[in-house]
């Protein structure tokens, strides 16, 4: 980051990405955002990080396809908007829907970060301006969740047919797949992902429910895993092996319970294998699953004590 200061100059403009000013920011910005999400790009020419930034915004906003919008603002022209919004280092982004910002941050970050904040602010504004592909999103997502999989099937993959790097729908259709016991298809889905979306949470989770999806078709009889347990509760192996099967029978909870009690007594025991089977189980659930908010705050408390 840099402190303000510097020259003026002016940027090009489209029908995504335009420049603004102290005249135009309420129009472009505040009145925009209430029909979609508006990221704000406070830059300066003298800045060096915000021309990585600048561009590598741009790019992000044009690959969602309509879904967010971008306004560029050049605080040495334009100083009282930067001081309004208490703008003291450059480059900062903020993100605005309904009139309010939502969401920001400060210096040049790598893409995937770019790539997460546009996501985080697309969500936000509930998949404005993308012609009904969020709803479409959110209709799949409720028949896969009342079992209607290949129903939701067609529909994440209508909505692919549509925007081809739709996180959501790319995510949904590895599920469905997997719902429908096709763990090779969703495999083969998951491993062709386009690079745009591979390091998505929508994408990871899905990566995650995989791995465990061939873990699950692994696993052992939870009743003779349960014995060996209780016969020598130091059988980490057992422990281990019991967790992924208490997880295949759909005890994810109590899976959960079992690998924390293997971190307990040895955080390093096979490379920490629990501590990465915890995260694996915890990416393949929402996040603000129950079980994976609980479960993250005892494995912290762990590491921590």
């Amino acid at each position: 980051m840099l402190e303000l200061g510097g020259t003026p100059n002016a940027a090009p403009a489209d029908d995504l990405i335009k420049d603004s000013s102290e005249a135009t920011f309420m129009q472009d910005v505040v009145e925009t955002s209430k029909q979609v999400p508006v990221i704000v790009d406070f830059w300066a020419p003298w800045c060096g990080p915000c021309k990585s930034l600048g561009p590598a915004l741009e790019k992000a906003v044009t690959e969602a396809g309509g879904k967010v919008r971008m306004v560029k603002v050049n605080v040495d022209e334009n100083q009282q908007i930067a001081a309004q919004l208490r703008i003291q280092s450059i480059p900062t982004v903020y993100a605005f829907f309904d009139g309010q910002p939502i969401d920001g941050f400060q210096g040049a970050v790598p893409p995937a970060e770019i790539a997460a904040f546009i996501e985080r602010v697309v969500a936000a504004g509930g998949g404005a301006g993308d012609g009904g592909l969020a709803e479409a999103v959110e209709a799949a997502e409720q028949m896969l969740a009342e079992g209607a999989v290949v129903d939701a099937a067609q529909t994440f993959a209508a909505i692919l047919g549509e925007e081809p790097e739709n996180a959501a729908a790319y995510g949904g259709m590895i599920r469905a797949h997997l719902a429908l016991g096709e763990v090779d298809q969703a495999e083969a889905l998951l491993n062709a992902a386009p690079k745009a979306v591979a390091a998505t949470p929508e994408v990871e989770a899905a990566g995650a429910q995989v791995a465990l999806a061939r873990q699950a078709a692994k696993a052992g009889p939870v009743a003779e895993l349960r014995a060996a347990v209780d016969a020598d509760p130091d059988n980490l192996q057992a422990r281990f092996d019991l967790a992924q099967a208490l997880h295949a029978a759909g005890e994810v909870e109590a899976a959960v319970d079992e690998l924390l009690d293997l971190f307990r007594r040895d955080r390093e025991w096979n490379d920490g294998a629990a501590k990465a089977q915890l995260f694996t189980i915890f990416d393949a659930l929402k996040p603000q699953d129950p079980i994976a908010l609980a479960g993250r705050r005892k494995l912290s408390s762990i590491i921590f004590a």
